[in-house]
């Protein structure tokens, strides 16, 4: 019996339902809220374009939704998506091929997904970029330059597969765009920015490209406030598009509806549980409601230590709920144990993702014991994976990344301007620390004086020969991508030499949890054994990532979430 048996057995979800819903009530208990052909739970960029895929194939389609707003943790990304031989790509010339894309999606993923579910992925996520293009007012950009992950694999690009969402005006949403779920970084008054501008961003004090990406960003901006817009890019841009597109096609979304129970009959799921009453459904439900990255009781029991709800970034709303009611109707579940991590800064308020920060040109990362333990370029997954698998023998949760004045005076760190000084309640809640030496700094964050002075001396030593013999950082194509490209002869690399030094706490964080329902390639949800649960779909971090352990590229959440989303709503329709 494995562990994920174990699990699913001592929560009770083993239990078998045949008729009415889990704990024994039946449908002339529940007062009758509607009956559709689909029920969608979750309006993120997976349920959204579920919705928005059943409601084309001519099925009577409703979204319920567990928060006041829509979008989920899509519409506080960035928005990247990941699908390999797009039409976007094609059209801006990218040299991708299906043989490509199928060898490096393996070289990624490895047995840990099923082979069929990969290839579901490649095949039909051209076709849904496709659909959405034809179904919505959305348009996508290439991210020109956001390297695969790991380009150096079978079939990887260094210049990158990821697209994002183009500028929209939110004005087309009219009344519904007070619903939209706010960003989790917002973009600077008065500007237009895209993901693709944050690398240059954060340079615009040191480069002239940064300097004309910046202007690039206020004449959008300027442009859309005399043309009476409301821009909107990124996850904003995403959420918004997909709404609008539901709008259109009479879907209706219904906010502050949470699930609470999966409704069966005659051993088909038929409909959703919610607290005002019941959903039916005459073909199929369709989890799409995101992880379980703010349920603590969960995280406790299927992921390492430390672990909390206060590092990640993901919506608040997602606590597992579609995860768990799937789970009570004898769903198998899969990579339980892992998220969508990345280094993070506990600021006050909020966690802050590094991306750029911990990257650039300046800086290293240091454990308990002064010492570096990881390439600080490498995916951001990958960065957390080593904290937790060396952390019971070598601490390094927390770790701290160090840079110097230096760094401070050439690069935005989050929406610090360079030069500028750090907020005091940063500093006051230990998320930084400040030091005008070496040893008082190591001393302010506990660890040896001795070490983290070897460490830095080390360090520069391989920053000014530009080769990081230690961990290889500027091995990878991905390596250079937040990085100074004016630095030479490593622009990944370069000394801590100028007084005052800083130091910024990284713990665990995540955009969500990558752990849930177990699929097969038409996102139909399975038991244990293989078997279908009838009538129950689940996509996005509902479902167990087709990303394995792994992270192929920029936008490798919400590109399969979109994807099989798509397939679902397909599949319900009978026209997969």
């Amino acid at each position: 019996m494995s562990v994920t048996r174990r699990h699913l057995l001592a929560a009770g979800a083993g239990a078998a339902v045949t008729a009415g819903v889990h704990q024994g009530a039946s449908a002339a208990d529940l007062p009758p809220l509607g009956t559709y052909d689909v029920v969608v739970i979750g309006s993120g960029a997976a349920g959204m374009t579920a919705a928005l895929t059943a409601a084309k194939q001519g099925l009577s389609t409703v979204v319920l939704e567990k928060a006041p707003t829509f979008g989920g943790s899509a519409a506080r990304s960035g928005a990247g998506i990941w699908i390999p031989n797009n039409p976007v790509l094609l059209a801006a010339g990218v040299p991708d091929t299906p043989a490509k894309a199928a060898a490096y999606l393996a070289a990624v993923v490895g047995p840990d997904v099923p082979a069929a579910r990969q290839r579901a992925f490649l095949t039909h996520g051209p076709a849904m970029i496709s659909f959405v293009l034809a179904n919505s007012p959305l348009r996508f950009r290439w991210m020109e330059g956001y390297s695969d992950y790991y380009p150096e694999l079978p079939g990887g690009l260094p210049n990158g597969r990821s697209i994002e969402p183009d500028q929209f005006d939110g004005k087309l949403l009219g009344a519904e765009l007070a619903h939209l779920n706010p960003p989790y970084l917002d973009v600077p008054a008065g500007l237009v920015v895209f993901s693709a501008d944050y690398k240059w961003l954060a340079l615009s004090a040191v480069s002239l490209k940064g300097a004309a990406v910046a202007a690039e960003c206020l004449a959008r901006g300027t442009k859309a406030a005399l043309l009476g817009q409301t821009p909107l890019t990124m996850g904003q841009s995403l959420a918004a598009g997909l709404r609008k597109g539901l709008l259109d096609a009479n879907v209706p979304v219904r906010l502050n509806t949470p699930l609470t129970e999966l409704y069966v009959e005659n051993g088909t799921v038929a409909g959703a549980v919610t607290p005002g009453g019941l959903y039916r459904a005459r073909r199929g439900v369709i989890v799409g409601s995101g992880g379980f990255e703010h349920n603590a009781a969960m995280r406790a029991q299927y992921q390492r230590q430390p672990i909390g709800t206060e590092w990640t970034v993901g919506a608040k709303e997602n606590t597992g709920d579609g995860i768990r009611a799937g789970q009570r109707l004898g769903a198998d579940v899969a990579l339980m144990d892992d998220a969508w991590w990345g280094p993070a800064i506990p600021l006050p308020g909020e966690p802050y993702f590094c991306l750029a920060e911990r990257t650039l040109p300046g800086g290293l990362v240091v454990n308990a014991a002064g010492r570096r333990f990881v390439n600080e370029a490498a995916p951001y997954s990958d960065v957390v994976h080593t904290m937790y698998d060396r952390n019971p023998t070598d601490p390094d949760i927390p770790a701290w990344l160090i840079v110097d004045q230096n760094y401070r005076n050439r690069y935005l760190f989050r929406d610090i301007a360079p030069t500028f000084v750090l907020p005091a309640d940063w500093y006051g809640s230990g998320a930084a620390r400040k030091a005008w030496t070496f040893d008082a700094l190591a001393t302010s964050i506990g660890v040896p004086a001795a070490a983290l002075r070897t460490t830095v001396d080390r360090f520069n030593s391989l920053a000014l020969k530009g080769d990081d013999t230690d961990f290889g950082r500027g091995d990878s194509a991905y390596d250079h991508y937040y990085t100074d490209p004016s630095v030479l002869p490593n622009s990944c690399l370069a000394p801590l030499w100028l007084p005052p030094y800083y130091a910024f706490r990284l713990v665990p964080g995540d955009l969500g949890t990558k752990g849930g329902l177990v699929t097969d390639a038409r996102a139909r949800v399975l038991r244990p054994d293989g078997s279908v649960v009838p009538g129950l779909y689940a996509a996005g971090n509902a479902s167990a990532a087709v990303m394995g352990h792994s992270y192929a590229g920029a936008g490798s959440t919400i590109g399969p979430a979109m994807t099989f989303g798509y397939v679902a709503g397909r599949d319900i329709a009978g026209v997969l």
